[in-house]
């Protein structure tokens, strides 16, 4: 049964999943067009492209996440309600005339000047996306109160800020490189704990994956992604968090300590190091050593309404395994 869970995890978060109108084209060429459609909303609206480019990888990640939004069929994929679409108040809920839209304060506009304002055009979508933005400002102050009154969610606002981060620091949203957590040159073991029960500081299931490891081991973010935490806490000791562009989080806990410079906010790459394994943990600051050294990894999927832990296992047998192929071609 643990098995079966894992695999359908596993298809679910990082199968590349691919839309009716990415089918013909290599990831090369989908991260390219959908660079073309936020550069060019960039220089009808001054509006960067990295603020456009995070919604959307926002909202796209969440179609994957949830039951309630439909996969995403095209380049686009910002999620417009389609009453908010056409205006709340419209006879015609799937209207897509422009003028009766206006008439009725709906949020649809005619991006690629078809005549028509089609909730299914990626101009569309995003011309009626920018012209909310605009109606509050391009600059970042802005652009987050934009974000809150849309959302109303300040988690949401803050991970769209990080990746837009992100995506400026790269210049890039081609970042789907992952990276196993320990150097491969390293001795480690780990097998699947995820769901195990565990009794210290109450009843409670383990959300992660134990890689065990001697003291001082690199430990490396798997992701491209944005530290959003760093510090004690009395169960995971030392740790830290990074979100990446799919939404989700990753946990590195009982660390033996940090990289030097490494900070909140700050943006990572896949095999950078950010700390060592460690004992850290099920104390006050400072305690270790009451349990071998290892370095818990978890990971969590947010959806815009909650956030739950799954099971990393099946992930970090996939990316050793790349790394393994990696090394075997040089």
């Amino acid at each position: 049964m643990r098995l079966v869970l894992a695999l359908i995890l596993l298809f679910c978060f990082t199968s590349p999943v691919k839309t009716k109108a990415e089918e013909k084209l290599s990831e090369e060429q989908i991260h390219t067009k959908r660079m073309e459609l936020f550069q060019k909303s960039e220089a009808l609206t001054h509006i960067p492209w990295y603020y456009l480019a995070a919604v959307d990888q926002y909202e796209r990640s969440l179609r994957f996440a949830r039951k309630d939004r439909e996969k995403p069929t095209s380049f686009i994929s910002i999620y417009i309600d389609p009453e908010r679409w056409s205006g709340p108040l419209n006879p015609n809920p799937g209207d897509d005339n422009p003028r009766t839209i206006t008439l009725f304060n709906g949020f649809g506009r005619d991006g690629d000047m078809d005549g028509k304002a089609s909730i299914k055009s990626d101009e569309d979508i995003l011309a009626a996306f920018t012209d909310y933005v605009l109606q509050y400002g391009i600059d970042r102050d802005n652009f987050k109160l934009a974000l809150w009154d849309y959302y109303e969610r300040d988690k949401t606002v803050s991970i769209i800020m990080g990746k837009a981060k992100i995506y400026k620091h790269f210049g890039t949203i081609h970042l789907n490189d992952k990276a196993f957590p320990l150097p491969l040159r390293f001795n480690y073991s780990y097998k699947n704990t995820w769901g195990d029960a565990r009794g210290w500081g109450g009843r409670r299931i383990h959300e992660g994956t134990d890689l065990f490891a001697d003291y001082g081991v690199p430990v490396r973010a798997t992701s491209y992604g944005i530290i959003e935490m760093k510090g004690w806490n009395r169960y995971g000791g030392w740790r830290i968090g990074i979100r990446d562009i799919n939404n989700t989080y990753h946990y590195f806990a009982h660390l033996s300590g940090f990289s030097e410079n490494l900070k909140v906010g700050q943006v990572v790459e896949p095999g950078m190091m950010i700390g060592g394994v460690g004992s850290s943990g099920y104390g006050p600051p400072g305690t270790s050593g009451k349990f071998p050294p290892h370095l818990h990894y978890g990971m969590y999927k947010d959806n815009g309404l909650t956030e739950w832990s799954f099971d990393p296992y099946p992930h970090l047998r996939q990316w050793e395994r790349q790394e393994w192929m990696k090394s075997r071609k040089r």
